[in-house]
């Protein structure tokens, strides 16, 4: 079945789409900032971090309790973060746009759950500077599960594992020769961490555009904290996945945009 096959369906699923991108969304913000704080994020109710007022049902409708409480806590009146409902909505549109580009498919299961790995690795590391080995490890078993369903041959597998080696170890080996050089840590483990996996996603080609982008992205997100908090270390994982993710959605006919322009 195809989301394509008319236009009712599609509309349906775009609904159901959005609708679920939100409630994941929200989860990936509990989760994150549990994790930040040592917490765990399967145990245990919601709650307002400035007074513990367990959240009801009511209060966790994504965006539209934010809104209906006009960014409060009921109980205590504390301001809540308009980081609530940013990410329930750029989570809901990474499922829409997710759910178009691979339809029903075995595939598009697979790289939601990466998309959800770099969501929650994102907020993680701009709040903490952290990456947690969990988001590696569930993208490489959400890899590996479906496997038997998108095989197409052993060259393609050995083609993703090399290309994991190639930027995991290369960008490892790099980042070794800088920390001597600038006597300081250049280049996170969990960055390195999560390129391997990314060469794992995308392969050699997809990698390498992802390389670039987020190389671009890195340094503009470093100019403008740089602005706001002074000359401090910023979190480089954000720019690897937005570039990891729009090479994930968008990668196919950038890549052959870019090959017939140098008439590959």
């Amino acid at each position: 079945m195809s989301i394509y096959e008319y236009r009712p369906m599609l509309f349906f699923f775009v609904i159901v789409a959005a609708c679920l991108g939100a409630v994941m969304g929200s989860f990936l913000n509990c989760a994150a900032f549990r994790i930040v704080r040592g917490e765990s994020f399967l145990r245990g109710h919601s709650r307002c971090p400035a007074c513990g007022h367990e959240l009801t049902a009511l209060e966790l409708i994504p965006v539209l309790s934010w809104v209906l409480q006009r960014g409060k806590c009921r109980a205590c009146g504390a301001k809540v973060s308009v980081r609530y409902p940013l990410t329930e909505l750029g989570f809901a549109l990474a499922t829409v746009l997710c759910l178009l580009r691979f339809d029903l498919t075995v595939l598009c299961l697979r790289n939601y759950v990466f998309l959800c790995c770099l969501f929650l690795l994102t907020l993680t590391d701009l709040e903490d500077m952290t990456i947690p080995d969990g988001c590696h490890i569930a993208a490489v078993l959400s890899w590996l599960a479906a496997l038997p369903f998108l095989f197409t041959g052993w060259g393609d597998v050995l083609r993703s594992a090399l290309s994991a080696v190639i930027f995991g170890g290369g960008l490892l080996g790099i980042s070794l020769v800088m920390d001597k050089v600038l006597g300081r840590d250049s280049l996170g483990g969990g960055d390195i961490k999560l390129f391997a996996v990314v060469g794992l996603y995308l392969g050699i080609v997809g990698t390498l555009f992802s390389l670039l982008a987020a190389c671009v992205l890195g340094l503009m997100m470093n100019a403008t904290m740089k602005r706001r908090d002074g000359d401090r270390a910023f979190p480089f994982g954000p720019a690897i996945a937005l570039s990891a993710a729009l090479m994930l959605l968008y990668g196919e006919p950038l890549v052959k945009w870019y090959q017939g322009l140098l008439n590959i």
